[in-house]
């Protein structure tokens, strides 16, 4: 398995408008930050999750022309505004892209965004839309899903990726830890892990929580994410154990 992280920034992104870097060194490469997604192959399959408002930026950055499956976390602008950059991926297929998310993540995406999901006006449907369960086969690949709380009135999608005995977990915006995280997770090979800032927040996991989900799950390698502007690559990178990384964009790991 290989996995990218396009981008490991907040909604802001790192640098903010007017050039804000906060506590970050803006000489250092890694400290600048698009909107947070990831991909993972695996399988000679590729599984792109979130539609970043970036998309476009990471998708040329990396070299990635077309994905095979989309998993949205949820509905909010820095994780699903990117989501017409899909358009292109559908040229020279006979059928949409494949993609999932939560019940109530499908039913928002498709209020907002009706043109990708059912096409519009003589130009075809780019994307097919599923609620997602567990556990189901996606083009060979086992996913799990687990609902995370993101504040107190909504959720976002975890996801575990499977394939020949290696795995990866996916686990963005969230501001506490449950037994369901703990059990979906539990013993995953790479772990990406949301990582807004040291102090707590009310929709996000700070540093200790974030670091508290790496050991609950005993995961064997976390990459931390969706990292605001008080979070300084080398500063953090100083911080941590040894199997926890900071995250940044084009930060590739295989497994």
């Amino acid at each position: 398995m290989k996995a990218i992280l396009l981008g490991s920034g907040t909604s802001t992104g790192v640098p903010r408008l007017g050039n804000d870097w906060g506590q970050c060194d803006p000489t250092e490469p890694r400290n600048r930050r698009t909107r947070v997604s990831a991909l993972i192959e695996t399988g000679g399959k590729r599984f792109l999750i979130d539609t970043s408002p970036d998309l476009r930026q990471q998708l040329l950055a990396n070299n990635i022309a077309s994905v095979d499956a989309v998993l949205w976390t949820h509905d909010h602008a820095d994780h699903c505004h990117g989501i017409d950059d899909l358009r292109v991926m559908r040229y020279g297929r006979s059928n949409p892209l494949p993609g999932f998310a939560s019940p109530r993540t499908c039913a928002r995406l498709k209020r907002r965004f009706d043109y990708v999901f059912a096409g519009q006006y003589g130009y075809p449907t780019i994307v097919d839309l599923n609620e997602v369960s567990d556990p189901r086969l996606i083009l060979g690949v086992q996913l799990r899903s687990v609902e995370m709380p993101h504040g107190e009135h909504m959720t976002s999608t975890g996801y575990l990726l499977e394939n020949d005995g290696l795995s990866v977990a996916y686990a963005t915006d969230f501001n506490r830890i449950t037994s369901d995280m703990i059990a979906t997770f539990a013993g995953v090979d790479l772990l990406f892990c949301d990582c807004l800032r040291r102090n707590p927040h009310p929709t996000h996991a700070s540093l200790d929580l974030a670091l508290e989900l790496a050991k609950v799950t005993k995961a064997r390698t976390t990459v931390l994410m969706h990292l605001d502007k008080s979070m300084d690559y080398r500063t953090l990178s100083a911080e941590l154990p040894t199997n926890v990384v900071v995250g940044y964009d084009g930060l590739e790991v295989t497994l």
